[in-house]
């Protein structure tokens, strides 16, 4: 047997090994990044070691300094698991090695890619013809389609940014909502765009933009200014969605380009139970979105979807005369020229799910939030502190020490992982429903030990 397929074949086992002991090991690492620097580290050795070796050592090393993410009883941010299909896809991926930027070299990956960005655009009441860019996540998106929309912008003004550049340019307004995800304005950032330049517009006590607020913001620009306005799918802490319907008619009343960070909200156009979260999405002009979250494919793939390829196109077309271009290749739509192809698992997860499938995991996800709502509105001391209507789970005990303490006595337990935050000045614990694998009987667990920790510490007092 040869070293590369003894070194697949530790691997395998390896992984299988972590699949068999999810259900029991602590989900929070218990090794510290300085604990593993020092299993890993030293001296660059002089001499090589067999690959199986390093594969053995490597996964066994590891252990102690891993998340169990792909199991059932992690909560925390919003990262969902790994379906099947998606892992299984994304180990070919890896062992075909495709560079996947040109559409005229690697023809089935770049199929597959374009397949699953139409059904995805199908799925989510999006445009059929849009451009949909995979990157590394709903960071990169988002400062994908904000840079699209400066570019599209200005270009209505008369000005061309690429050949001019942004010194002198006609200054762009980008409005955006008080409870917006970070992302948008590092994205911005990434974009050039400043703090100063960026008007707030006020969000009601779950964190969706007022409609009266954003039409003042409007109405108080200088007539023609060009204008981004930056609306949110699934606020990260309470789940909710802006009124889309509301809000992307006013914007165009003023011809503004309308944003939508969707990370992991924008999944419940998916499924007809929740689709009024999301009604009127689809007017939007672009529209950011993470496939590591509510698909459960692996890390890393978000997805970059604007209205218009040619408005893609314009800002990213890849130069290079060795280069071999079509009419919209990967490289043409997002900053990447050389990447893996990281679309497929995409495609195999939405293969498998169907439609059907699809609009039942946002469906559970949505029903584990509420069974998880529920049993922790039983436990003493606890108060939830948002509406349920998606997949954000927020809840808190009196007293702000008292919250973190818990927070941190979570993680320490090992039986759920579950983060903390801040939330109208006050701290609370955040639990995400993103992955496919929670089971009712995981929350009953999580419930019992976040009661059990709530008692036994003294932090319902």
């Amino acid at each position: 047997m040869d070293e590369r397929q003894r070194a697949l074949d530790a691997a395998h086992r390896a992984a299988t090994g972590f699949f068999a002991g999810l259900d029991d090991r602590p989900v929070w690492p218990r090794a510290t990044l300085d604990e593993m620097i020092g299993v890993f580290g030293g001296p660059l050795p002089d001499a090589g070691t067999d690959a199986e070796e390093v594969v053995t050592a490597l996964a066994a090393d590891a252990d102690p300094g891993l998340v169990a993410i792909p199991g059932g009883r992690f909560f925390g941010f919003v990262i969902g698991g790994t379906l099947p299909a998606a892992l299984a896809a994304d180990w070919l991926v890896s062992a075909w090695d495709q560079n996947s930027g040109s559409s005229t070299m690697t023809t089935a990956v770049v199929a597959m890619e374009r397949v699953a960005g139409a059904w995805l655009c199908d799925l989510l009441g999006l445009p059929a013809a849009a451009s949909v860019g995979f990157v590394t996540g709903a960071q990169v998106s988002n400062y994908v389609c904000l840079a699209v929309a400066q570019n599209a912008v200005l270009r209505d003004a008369g000005w061309d940014m690429t050949r001019r550049g942004l010194r002198g340019a006609p200054p762009v307004r980008f409005i955006v909502g008080a409870d917006r995800h970070g992302a948008v304005d590092r994205g911005l950032r990434f974009a050039g765009v400043g703090a100063d330049e960026i008007t707030v517009v006020a969000a009601d006590g779950e964190g969706r933009m007022l409609p009266e607020s954003l039409a003042h913001a409007l109405a108080s620009a200088p007539a023609g200014q060009p204008t981004v306005v930056c609306l949110q799918a699934g606020e990260v802490h309470s789940g909710a969605s802006d009124p889309f319907a509301d809000l992307i008619p006013l914007a165009r009343r003023y011809g503004a380009w309308v944003h939508v960070d969707g990370a992991f909200g924008l999944w419940a156009a998916a499924t007809p139970t929740l689709q009024a979260l999301t009604a009127g999405v689809g007017e939007a002009d672009s529209w950011s979105t993470d496939a590591h979250k509510t698909l459960n494919v692996p890390y890393d793939c978000g997805m970059a979807i604007v209205r218009r390829p040619e408005d893609s196109i314009a800002m990213f077309h890849a130069g290079g005369d060795y280069l071999m271009h079509t009419s919209l290749d990967p490289w043409d739509v997002t900053p990447e020229l050389s990447r893996r192809g990281r679309g497929v698992p995409v495609w195999a997860a939405l293969r498998a799910l169907g439609r059907g499938g699809v609009a039942e995991l946002v469906d559970r996800l949505h029903r584990n939030a509420r069974q998880l709502e529920a049993r922790l509105r039983e436990v003493p001391g606890i108060t939830v502190v948002n509406d349920v209507v998606y997949t954000q789970v927020m809840f808190r005990l009196d007293d702000d020490e008292a919250t973190r303490a818990l927070g941190a006595a979570i993680l320490t337990d090992g039986t759920a992982a579950l983060t903390g935050a801040l939330w109208r000045g006050r701290a609370v614990l955040r639990c995400s429903m993103s992955n496919w694998a929670t089971t009712p009987e995981d929350i009953d667990r999580t419930v019992a030990a976040i009661a059990r920790l709530a008692a036994t510490s003294g932090t319902t007092a």
